[in-house]
This record gives structure tokens, C-alpha cells and sequence, in this order.
């Protein structure tokens, strides 16, 4: 049985992490080797990106604040579904920090996909998922008739309200994740 998939140790990582980076590496030190036929390293820029958004802002890019993060910022519609890109594990799923609620899945081979700024968040510490299962949704309220029936004029960005933080991880050094989704290859962040 891994460490995390005890609710007292997973508790005491939780309290004990004061960074994204910390709580990520006290996963990691519990993954296990990936079991099954294809590995995850062979899916490296072909995987779907897990919610419907365009990226707006890069890996390594300073925000407002300046603060440079390793992962990609994606705006999304209100109440947009998250999906696993790729079969795997869920590692933690619930609020962290000032990340809101975060979603951690372990893909295999030593990865881990953290999946931030969630209003909901689905399944269970330990659960096997699908590639194309249900994660979460973002925040936004329930959706309406009337947001079906307007039409927003293409490439407006006017129904990208809410932004999803996505980091990809080998163990708990951070990757860059634009080499590794399709809709991204050929991207850099710097």
C-alpha cells in the first residue's frame, strides 16, 4: 500500500508542504513503476490537452507579479470539463495551498499531472482512471440555456473566463509540457 493512499500520511504531507514544488516531491517519492502495455514516455506529443482553452500564458513566463511558474495557464469557458489526457492513478484531489482545488494524477513512468484552479473535482485518492475520464470542472456556475443559444464571434475570447494551471512533473523536477500535448507541439516557453 503507497503512502498516499493512506489518509493519515497523506494528511501529514498535506499539512507539512508549504510549496506546490514540496508537496509535489513527497508524491513523487511514492510513485510506482507503470504496469501495463504502453508507457507514458510514448505518448510525448500526442496527448489531447485536459479541458477545452487556449493557452495564455507559457512555461516560464512572468505573470502580472512576476512570478515565473513551470506550468502552462490555459483560459477556459465557465464550468468547462477537465478530462485525464491519459490513463492513470489519482495521487491527491482537493484543496492545496492558494491553488484552490487541485487534481494530481500519476500517468507512469515517474510522472505527475497537476491540475489546478478546479471548482469540482472527481473520483477518488488511489482510483485507476481512463484516458478521457472526468477530472473536475472549472468554476462558473451552472450553465444556462442562454449560453448555448448566443453566439460569441470566433477567436473573441470572450467566453474564456476562468484559467486552469497545468504542470507536468518527472518525479519533482517540473517539464516542460508543451512538448508533450498535441495542439502544442513545437511551442516554448521560456
Amino acid at each position: 500500500r503507497r503512502f498516499t493512499e493512506d489518509p493519515e500520511v497523506l494528511r501529514g504531507l498535506l499539512e507539512s508542504a508549504d510549496t506546490l514544488d514540496a508537496f509535489a516531491a513527497g508524491l513523487a517519492s511514492s510513485a510506482a513503476e507503470p504496469v501495463g502495455q504502453h508507457s507514458f514516455v510514448s505518448a510525448m506529443g500526442a496527448l489531447p490537452l485536459p479541458v477545452l482553452g487556449r493557452v495564455i500564458r507559457q512555461p516560464g513566463e512572468a505573470d502580472a507579479a512576476g512570478v515565473r511558474r513551470p506550468g502552462l495557464l490555459i483560459a477556459t469557458r465557465p464550468s468547462a470539463l477537465v478530462t485525464a489526457p491519459w490513463g492513470a492513478t489519482i495521487r491527491y484531489r482537493g484543496p492545496l495551498l492558494d491553488y484552490g482545488n487541485v487534481m494530481i494524477i500519476e500517468p507512469g513512468d515517474g510522472y505527475l499531472l497537476i491540475l489546478s484552479g478546479l471548482e469540482t473535482v472527481y473520483g477518488e485518492v488511489g482510483e485507476v482512471i481512463a484516458a478521457g475520464a472526468p477530472l473536475g470542472l472549472m468554476p462558473g456556475g451552472e450553465p444556462g440555456a442562454a449560453e448555448f443559444l448566443v453566439a460569441e464571434q470566433v477567436g473573441s475570447g470572450a467566453g474564456d473566463t476562468e484559467t486552469l494551471y497545468m504542470e507536468l512533473r518527472q518525479g519533482a523536477d517540473p517539464v516542460n509540457p508543451t512538448e508533450w500535448f498535441a495542439d502544442l507541439a513545437g511551442e516554448t516557453g521560456e
